[in-house]
């Protein structure tokens, strides 16, 4: 009987075993888990809600992607959010969509997903093994009648264990290197290297950035809504992201989901340069002429108070006196005493109060890995690695990642049913 081994009980591995099956069901398919249970990331994502993915149309959905969109494109032909959504609910859990096109759970409970995915490989009598992690992969030559030479193929897996076990086609889905404790510890890219397969620089991505400013120990938890996030980035700065949106601040520095954006576009600058100006627009809707204005009303209606009480019109109140710190203004000064020198200070740290980003969390709080096995290694029409046949990744484990709202778990599960559907057909046209 004709095998299929899937390395990794991640999003990316149950889709591509399901897939395997369903369109080879006299293949064996067995897949390969070294934690205790499945899915052991879909767990925690969405804060145990699970952002399954994503409804937004598929003629959009390559923009929402960082690292080598295009090569997303026969992933998402083939199986795009509402056959996942639909593979879903068939075997029972059901969908709903929120603000932004997110797609959760109804019960909100991350492990309905795993449940139904679960079910659909107990229904395909896919063989799962749990606790078993792999050591080593083997290839071996073969002839090619196309090219009139031999070429690699792969040939057996060996377990931790030392189980050796055969098979005509493997498929690597071990994930990244984010969220360590899920068993995401980048065997995959030792794999590929191994293999003689390029693998391109790791960085963490959707991760909090920290800051070198010393006042964000005093605003830990502050949140901000509808404030303008803008980061000089690339050579000499000349690039900029800017964004509106929510943050938070941290102890070290900031998150939220403005800012996880902003570290999936300004990562490799980050790393490259060590340090990023930056600024925050606590008021993108007003001008500056209009925010002076109004700065000047609150001074009027207030001229014996003490700056400080003054700012908490403009500013949260944990954030005013830190604010004027920052701007080098008495906090204790009367409304009547500012000058217009200071209303400009004031104002202009209204629309770009400056901060500088020295880092980020790393990958122990990032949600995915940017970089992986470059793209330039694997077919984008069936996943399979243009040196070695019968050999396919899928998921995180490859260069391509996107922005969070359901994309990256979208991309497991296309990358994922692309590799499981390529390996079957391969494994039935072998004979």
């Amino acid at each position: 009987m004709k095998s299929i081994i899937v390395i990794g009980g991640g999003a990316a591995g149950m889709i591509a075993a399901i897939s395997a099956k369903t369109t080879n069901p006299s293949c064996k398919v067995i897949l390969l888990e070294k934690n205790e249970k499945l899915g052991k990331k879909i767990y925690i994502t969405g804060k145990g809600r699970c952002n399954v993915t994503n409804a937004a149309p598929m003629d959009e959905y390559l923009n929402y992607y960082v690292s080598n969109p295009k090569f997303l494109y026969s992933a998402f032909a083939q199986f795009n959010n509402q056959d996942l959504m639909h593979l879903i609910e068939e075997n029972g859990t059901k969908l709903k969509i929120e603000r932004g096109n997110r797609v959760f759970p109804v019960s909100d409970h991350a492990s309905d997903i795993t449940k139904a995915l679960n079910t659909a490989l107990c229904k395909l009598s896919v063989d799962v093994r749990l606790n078993t992690e792999v050591d080593s992969i083997e290839s071996c030559a073969y002839e090619n009648p196309e090219e009139g030479k031999k070429d690699k193929r792969i040939c057996s897996v060996t377990t931790k264990k030392g189980e050796k076990l055969s098979c005509d086609a493997l498929i690597i889905a071990t994930g990244g290197i984010s969220y360590v404790t899920t068993g995401s510890t980048g065997d995959g890219f030792r794999f590929a290297e191994d293999l003689g397969l390029k693998v391109t620089s790791l960085r963490p991505s959707l991760v909090p950035f920290v800051l070198s400013n010393d006042e964000t120990p005093d605003l830990e938890g502050l949140s901000l809504r509808n404030v303008t996030l803008h980061v000089s980035y690339g050579k000499k700065g000349k690039k900029e992201f800017s964004k509106l949106g929510e943050m938070v601040f941290t102890r070290r520095g900031i998150s939220g989901p403005l800012v996880l954006t902003a570290s999936a576009i300004v990562g490799k600058s980050l790393e490259e340069d060590g340090k990023l100006a930056a600024s925050i627009d606590f008021k993108p809707a007003i001008s500056e002429q209009e925010l002076e204005k109004r700065l000047l009303r609150e001074v009027d209606k207030n001229l014996n108070r003490d700056l400080s009480n003054l700012m908490v019109s403009l500013l949260p109140s944990r954030m005013a006196e830190v604010f004027l710190e920052k701007m080098g203004i008495p906090k204790n000064l009367k409304a009547h005493d500012l000058t217009k020198e200071m209303r400009k200070t004031i104002v202009n740290g209204l629309k770009a109060y400056p901060i500088e980003i020295i880092g980020t969390e790393g990958f122990k709080q990032a949600v995915v890995t940017q970089g992986g096995v470059s793209v330039k290694e694997i077919s984008p029409n069936s996943m399979e690695a243009k040196k070695i046949k019968g050999l396919y990744f899928a998921g995180e484990v490859l260069d391509v990642d996107g922005f969070t709202g359901g994309f990256n778990l979208q991309l497991a599960f296309s990358t994922g049913h692309l590799a499981g559907y390529s390996a079957a057909n391969e494994v039935m046209e072998d004979k």
